[in-house]
């Protein structure tokens, strides 16, 4: 068990009762439901013996903050890394795996094969993806290192200062840009496209490259919206069409772009990578085959 953190309660301590006291010491954790799970998982002691939420705090004891220090298992899978520092990482997550769950082939389990080590002090027992892409989505993934960073990364997330852009191929021909909102689950959704390229297809009439930017993250948001749309995304078993389906493609949607403010510099940060290569090649073959059969 590794120390985090480390407090003396004050002799002028007002009667009060642990889970009150910890989330004004304890600013690590952000809110009042992690500190409730930490005293669950017994991450916190006083005077070396476990805390619970209503115990109450005196003078002179002694709590500590600590992270259980378990053995995971490592995933050994290569992940291109395309940014790193001691605090985040971001890293380009293949198609076809998840990010984390329970099982062993998951990115998560995978980051410590591919990241350095943190020597930060408050470097995390091992590096965290802080937000979700669907298993067959590939692109970019970002990565905590340390709890400051995770906890200001949450933050703007929350506050949408993050912003992602996706890029898409979609069946059918969109001209103009424009904007879908709907309720998604109960709550509401919102979704900026820009058409980057159409080419004629056989099969499709036109597929277009587009470009996709969540202004909310709902689950399975760009694919719903787009198939909401009359336009789904190539390859898609949920949502799209079983015709739009080619064998070994997979899902035609990658996280291209990624813009924040560094957690610990405030440094602002643009990251990008290239479409995947089968987008280009799809779009080419579509193309070249319409002319053959149309001259």
């Amino acid at each position: 068990m590794k120390i985090i953190q480390t407090h003396i309660v004050p002799e002028d301590i007002e009667s009060v009762r642990f889970s009150d006291y910890a989330i004004k010491i304890f600013t690590i954790i952000s809110s009042r439901n992690g500190i409730k799970k930490a005293i669950k998982r017994g991450d916190f002691l006083i005077d070396g013996v476990s805390a619970e939420t209503g115990t109450w705090i005196k003078p002179g004891q002694i709590i500590t903050l600590n992270e259980q220090e378990i053995e995971l298992p490592v995933y050994h899978m290569v992940i291109p890394v395309v940014y790193e520092d001691d605090h985040i990482a971001v890293v380009n997550k293949p198609a076809g795996i998840t990010v984390s769950g329970n099982r062993f082939k998951t990115v998560e389990n995978a980051l410590p094969f591919n990241l350095k080590k943190s020597m930060e002090d408050d470097a995390l027992g091992r590096p965290g993806p802080v937000h979700r892409l669907d298993s067959q989505t590939s692109g970019l993934l970002l990565i905590a290192k340390t709890r400051r960073a995770r906890i200001n990364l949450g933050h703007q997330f929350e506050s949408r200062k993050i912003k992602k852009r996706y890029r898409a191929v979609v069946k059918g021909e969109i001209r103009n840009p424009g904007r879908i909102i709907s309720d998604i689950d109960g709550r509401s959704s919102e979704t900026d496209y820009i058409p980057v390229k159409s080419v004629q297809s056989i099969k499709n009439g036109y597929v277009t490259l587009v470009d996709l930017f969540p202004g909310t993250g709902r689950t399975h948001q760009l694919r719903r919206h787009m198939a909401e749309s009359g336009h789904p995304i190539i390859g898609d078993k949920l949502y799209g069409e079983p015709g739009d389906l080619f064998r070994g493609k997979g899902l035609f949607l990658a996280a291209v772009e990624l813009t924040l403010d560094h957690p610990c510099d405030g440094v602002y940060l643009n990251l990008r990578i290239d479409d995947p290569e089968k987008f280009g090649s799809f779009m080419d073959r579509e193309e070249r085959r319409w002319y053959r059969l149309n001259g």
